[in-house]
């Protein structure tokens, strides 16, 4: 019986390499056979424009209010993706489109020549509507101005990781929050959730900050006491009594 003869392929210079490869194919992956307007995978998705939202203004936005939880909340406060972030820390704002991009700006002149990652912790997703000085009430809501978004108290709004000193990302930052409306802190990655204007640090836990009432420690619910008799008044106080 005469052995079975498998065809011979032209030898290929070109091979595709790809997380299959640990499967034993029977024939290398040739570049000719693969489509050229095939799209190579990826898990990430393509680049957004974060200061002006893909769905467009077709849709009037309402001005509303910032997010505050009711039952109390700590999210987007901590950082996360880089090393050092920037947070509001006065209260909510709406801040436009063209001061988030002023403020970004402020970051990278000052980190020219570096190597760093900046990321954006907020969007400017919602359409604010104007009319016209000087015009009647009514006639409608008004045409579209700006994007904007709604800032929380105590979210962070920019965030960096690099090899980079920690006084030269404290200098970007200052540069940034002076460009931006409101009060702002320096935060590095690892420090405690903010709840509100309450840091979770120095045995401060989210179980107490949702409580209707904190418990006070006994010797500061004596101190708030008043004094009823006159024995634990101070001598000042009880010459004062005393005195016609």
């Amino acid at each position: 019986m005469k052995p079975r003869l498998l065809p011979i392929l032209p030898p290929c210079s070109l091979r595709i390499t790809s997380s299959l490869d640990q499967f034993p194919f029977r024939f290398p992956i040739s570049c000719s056979i693969i489509p050229s307007t095939l799209r190579t995978f990826s898990a990430t998705s393509h680049p957004q424009n974060w200061l002006i939202p893909k769905r467009g203004h077709s849709d009037k936005n309402r001005k509303g209010r910032c997010r505050v939880p009711t039952g109390g909340s700590t999210r987007g406060t901590t950082v996360v993706w880089g090393d050092y972030g920037l947070r509001m820390r006065d209260h909510d704002r709406r801040i436009s489109s063209q001061q988030l991009a002023i403020g970004a700006e402020a970051i990278k002149k000052r980190l020219r020549g570096e190597r760093y990652r900046l990321y954006t912790r907020v969007a400017a997703n919602v359409g604010v509507y104007s009319s016209g000085n000087e015009s009647r009430m009514g006639k409608g809501k008004g045409s579209f101005d700006y994007w904007a978004a709604r800032v929380a108290v105590s979210q962070i709004v920019f965030e960096i990781s690099g090899e980079l000193h920690e006084q030269v990302v404290r200098d970007a930052m200052r540069l940034a929050g002076n460009k931006l409306p409101g009060l702002y802190e320096f935060v590095k990655k690892g420090e405690p959730p903010v709840m509100g204007l309450t840091k979770m640090e120095a045995g401060v836990t989210l179980d107490e900050m949702k409580r209707p009432r904190m418990k006070l420690p006994a010797d500061v619910k004596a101190g708030r006491i008043p004094a009823s008799t006159s024995g634990n008044l101070p001598a000042a106080a009880s010459t004062a009594e005393t005195s016609p």
